[in-house]
């Protein structure tokens, strides 16, 4: 098989590199990749995510079996449909199945009517009514921009007047465009979150194992939110019980209403979840996998995975085996000043240690080097007997590395301890 994967950050170079592992897969192709990925044998396609017809006559002319889709923009511009339109297979959920994630008001009334445990919430569009709401109902709140915002268009407000502003920045000043012209203000919920992942087509799904990510910028979950500073699986102090509710109360009523509501839902299921006094809740459905949450689950596949997806398009029951023992744990290295302004044209230190996979995101080659071009630039994965000896690899090696116009978190996993 020949296989493309739209995307090109750290999320698609672990995707694209794990297919490549299948005895199936011939050549796997990245649109737009980025040039760490030709490290591992993947070959880069120069077109963006949002030329569908160019990705389809490319498809096409290279006999592509099936597209993994990456990225959330992609599959609300709807490339999934475009390709099935074509004629052409491809794993990721519709247009309108995916505003499970490009709509958060949306993805609260599904729960609502189903009811699928998450925080209360009220929509709004009207700041004054925002800011009466926020007013009785205190702090802390969470004010979320209703759209696509890159991983940014969530508030843990502290103050009411924090909330406030949050709400004021999305709905007068603009701040994400039109994802921010509507937002969700919902209750803050105590407790440790975590993401459960499903691989899914229509009711039939197969279950990934857990992981938790790092959002904010800096140690002991300070600073703005990012995309995520790093990751492990599984989850080791999260009690199987948990992981079960989850499935039975979210997971399994989540795929059922989709196919209900005439939204059947093909591809990866992500729920962001907290473990509340009153059992997991759902912080967010993402219609697609996370990064980093993808570059820790990934290496723990002890089967065939392009064969699972495969399988999976194709109305087949599907094998997915994992490493039952040990821990797989990343940290991100990103650019100095992300995730605002941010540094590039930095050199990157390229890590030889054969325990360590190093999954690239914001690079570029320039004489033969690669070079930071992004806020996330790369990261450093391994697998090891406990999330102690996990972190002692990755920062012994990154300690010893030439970091300097970067920074990364140094306590990744520390939860677990």
């Amino acid at each position: 098989m020949k296989l493309l994967v739209i995307g090109s950050g750290g999320r698609e170079h672990a995707i694209a590199k794990q297919l490549l592992h299948s005895e199936k897969v011939e050549t796997v192709y990245v649109a737009p990749g980025n040039d760490g990925m030709a490290r591992d044998g993947l070959e880069l396609v120069d077109l963006a995510i949002s030329e569908h017809e160019a990705l389809i006559a490319f498809a096409k002319e290279k006999g592509i079996a099936w597209t993994f889709i990456g990225p959330d923009d992609a599959l609300a511009a709807g490339i999934v449909d475009d390709f099935e339109k074509a004629g052409l297979k491809a794993f990721g959920p519709s247009q309108k199945a995916s505003e499970l994630e490009w709509s958060k008001d949306f993805a609260k009334t599904i729960m609502a009517k189903y009811q699928i445990p998450t925080a209360d919430y009220q929509t709004f569009t009207d700041f004054e009514d925002a800011k009466a709401y926020i007013q009785s109902k205190g702090a802390p709140i969470v004010v979320k921009a209703d759209g696509l915002a890159l991983g940014k268009g969530v508030v843990v407000a502290e103050t009411v007047d924090d909330a406030i502003e949050a709400a004021r920045e999305m709905l007068l000043d603009n701040k994400f465009g039109d994802s921010g012209a509507r937002i969700v203000v919902e209750e803050f919920l105590e407790g440790e979150e975590f993401s459960l992942f499903a691989f899914a087509n229509g009711e039939t799904f197969y279950l990934l194992p857990s992981a938790q990510d790092h959002k904010r910028a800096y140690d002991g979950d300070k600073g703005p939110n990012t995309g995520g500073m790093g990751a492990y699986s599984p989850v080791p102090h999260l009690p199987q019980e948990v992981i079960d509710q989850a499935v039975a109360k979210i997971i399994k009523p989540t795929l059922q209403a989709m196919v209900k509501e005439g939204r059947s839902y093909l591809g990866v299921l992500y729920a962001g979840l907290i473990l509340t006094a009153d059992g997991p809740k759902v912080i967010e459905f993402n219609a697609r996998f996370g990064d980093p949450e993808t570059q820790v689950i990934l290496p723990r596949l002890t089967s065939d995975f392009a064969q699972a997806i495969d399988d999976i398009l194709n109305d087949k029951p599907a094998t997915l085996t994992w490493l039952q023992e040990g821990v797989t744990l990343g940290v991100v290295v990103a650019s100095n000043g992300y995730p605002l302004g941010y540094d590039k044209g930095v050199k990157v230190p390229i890590t030889k240690n054969h325990d360590i996979i190093t999954y690239f995101a914001g690079v570029t080659n320039k004489d033969n080097h690669l070079i930071s071009s992004g806020g996330r630039v790369y990261m450093l994965v391994t697998t090891q007997n406990t999330v102690k000896d996990a972190q002692d690899v990755i920062y012994h090696a990154l300690e010893n590395e030439n970091t300097e116009g970067f920074f990364y978190r140094k306590d990744i996993g520390s939860k677990a301890l």
